[in-house]
């Protein structure tokens, strides 16, 4: 991180090596038990780039697209294995939000699937991302494990128009869906409350996500 990488502005802030070897030595050893991203994307003169003002710029960063690669850049030199990555990042935030027919493959559960290479690299280019603000705090890094086709429910995804900022839909056996999924909104300074619908009735028969 360079002086003035407001990119990188988010929080907790980026600290420095001793403390991210300490977060791996607890996410390996089960005290830390999911990896997840606060997607927190932001017009860019919203981040102060140019003046490298990290008073006056967003905090927050656009980790939706290269988390899954973000994190296997770290991990796999750290003997970690695919294991690991599906534990921290699919099994782990499903079991926290109540998503009981995800984050695993197991009869009877969705087939939410991604085809991803762990041994390919590539250099992040923001004008590849399809962010709809493509500001990244990895801009011309390396990142190991490539992403390819997905699918929800065993269709195949597909992108809504092509461009950037878009909804991903499934395929015609999604037609018509709206998205697997809820938004959970509170105002900034309150403490999110878990919602009744995950200690109390099934995920998957709330109306949400059928």
């Amino acid at each position: 991180m360079e002086d003035g990488e407001t990119a990188a502005k988010c929080c907790p802030p980026i600290r420095d090596s001793a403390n991210r070897d300490s977060l791996w030595q607890r996410l390996g050893g089960g005290s830390i038990e999911l990896v997840v991203s606060d997607h927190s994307p932001c017009p860019p003169e919203l981040k102060a780039l140019e003046t490298g003002d990290f008073g006056a710029a967003w905090g927050g960063i656009s980790g939706l697209q290269l988390g899954l690669p973000a994190v296997w850049t770290q991990a796999w030199p750290r003997g970690y294995g695919l294991t690991d990555l599906a534990r921290w990042m699919a099994h782990g935030p499903a079991a926290l939000v109540g998503l009981r027919s995800k984050g695993s493959l197991e009869v009877g559960k969705h087939a939410d699937l991604v085809a991803f290479d762990p041994d390919a690299t590539f250099v992040v280019d923001p004008a590849e991302l399809f962010h709809r603000h493509p500001v990244t705090v990895y801009a011309g890094r390396t990142l190991r494990g490539l992403g390819g086709r997905g699918g929800g429910r065993g269709a195949p995804a597909r992108c809504g128009g092509g461009g950037r900022g878009e909804a991903v839909i499934l395929g015609a056996a999604g037609a018509g869906r709206r998205p697997a999924g809820a938004h959970l909104r509170t105002r900034r300074g309150q403490r999110a409350q878990r919602p009744a619908a995950a200690t109390t009735t099934p995920r998957d028969d709330h109306p949400a996500f059928r």
